[in-house]
């Protein structure tokens, strides 16, 4: 308690960072502004034209001048256009093909990738409600959005974040932790006294758990409290996993913390080694399976990966043990893997000195 920093660490900023995760972080891109220059004023057009912006995706953006692209595309204010000819509405009457010009701004290609179905969705769904094309179709699929019928982002996002922010801050403090014994140099008494290496780390480790485990209780009820997650099914496996994920976080802090010797050094190596690859290598922001080979190796040894989808599952699927039965295990092998070459880096600065 008399360490502000310390107190800041374990729970204001992990705090804050979850409301950024939450709040600020949408995979699914909204309010697209688009453009749209009708040279037909017939009905069909002008339907075609209030179903474009009707649809919740897009945007209607003002442009001047004549031509769209130089006015609202080139210079950035939207991100597509849509220009309907002089003659649409008469060659769908005509029972003719009615063409419709569709320009989108490729420099994000997921984004483009997205208003361009955004827009074929919308033409499909108008011509749908004219009645333009008989479906002659022998199969139609009704389509249910399962575990997460409301399509509610954040509740993707936050167990995720959850994930993040449980490796970044525990690791950040124990890491710090064991640098302050080195540039205060209180380790030497360590190394005098008859205390073994493991029995050392074991109160490094244990102090800062039982940190870590007070924070990870306070996260998740203020997520339930700002986003509405909880539990669903069975929350052993959590509960399991979260101890040994939390572990795995502090014996990796405890092991960067034997290694740096000043404290900028070891929150420049837990930033490194533990926020960057929690952030891109998990499935928190991109699935797994879009990480290209041989990085996507470097997935495996990555415990986030693992309490990513364990989060995921508890407070969206509720698989339980059925299906989360190895994930524990995985999270285990971390945990141990970073205390061992944390007693290992210890063992060997016990014998330098």
């Amino acid at each position: 308690m008399r360490d502000r920093l310390t107190l800041a660490l374990a729970f204001v900023l992990p705090l804050l960072s979850l409301l950024l995760f939450g709040f600020g972080v949408r995979l699914e891109i909204k309010n697209i502004p688009l453009v749209v220059q009708n040279f037909d004023s017939g009905l069909m057009s002008l339907d075609l034209v209030d179903r474009l912006f009707e649809n919740g995706q897009f945007d209607a953006h003002k442009w001047n001048g004549s031509d769209p692209l130089r006015n609202a595309l080139d210079t950035g204010l939207a991100k597509a256009a849509v220009i309907i000819p002089p003659d649409f509405s008469r060659n769908i009457r005509q029972g003719h093909t009615a063409l419709v010009q569709v320009m989108v701004d490729a420099t994000d290609v997921n984004n483009a990738r997205v208003m361009k179905n955004g827009v074929i969705g919308t033409i499909d769904g108008f011509i749908k409600a004219n009645r333009l094309v008989v479906d002659k179709s022998p199969i139609q699929a009704e389509i249910r959005l399962w575990f997460n019928p409301g399509r509610r982002e954040s509740l993707y996002v936050v167990p995720g974040a959850l994930a993040v922010v449980f490796w970044i801050y525990p690791s950040l403090l124990a890491a710090l932790a064991m640098v302050r014994e080195k540039e205060s140099g209180t380790i030497l008494q360590v190394y005098a006294a008859s205390i073994t290496a493991i029995e050392f780390l074991a109160g490094k480790i244990l102090a800062y758990l039982l940190v870590a485990i007070t924070m990870a209780v306070f996260l998740i009820v203020c997520s339930n409290l700002f986003f509405n997650i909880w539990f669903i099914g069975d929350p052993v496996p959590y509960v399991l996993g979260l101890v040994l994920f939390l572990t795995s976080s502090v014996c990796f802090g405890t092991m960067i913390g034997t290694r740096m010797n000043t404290q900028s050094s070891a929150v420049q190596a837990v930033a490194t080694g533990g926020f960057t690859t929690a952030l891109l290598l998990s499935g928190y922001l991109y699935p797994i399976r879009n990480v290209v080979y041989p990085l996507s190796l470097v997935t495996l040894f990555v415990p986030a990966r693992w309490f990513v989808q364990l989060s995921r599952d508890t407070f969206v699927r509720g698989g339980g043990w059925s299906y989360d039965w190895y994930l524990p295990v995985f999270l285990a092998v971390g945990a141990a893997l970073f205390l061992w070459m944390a007693y290992a880096n210890i063992s060997r600065m016990q014998l330098k000195t």
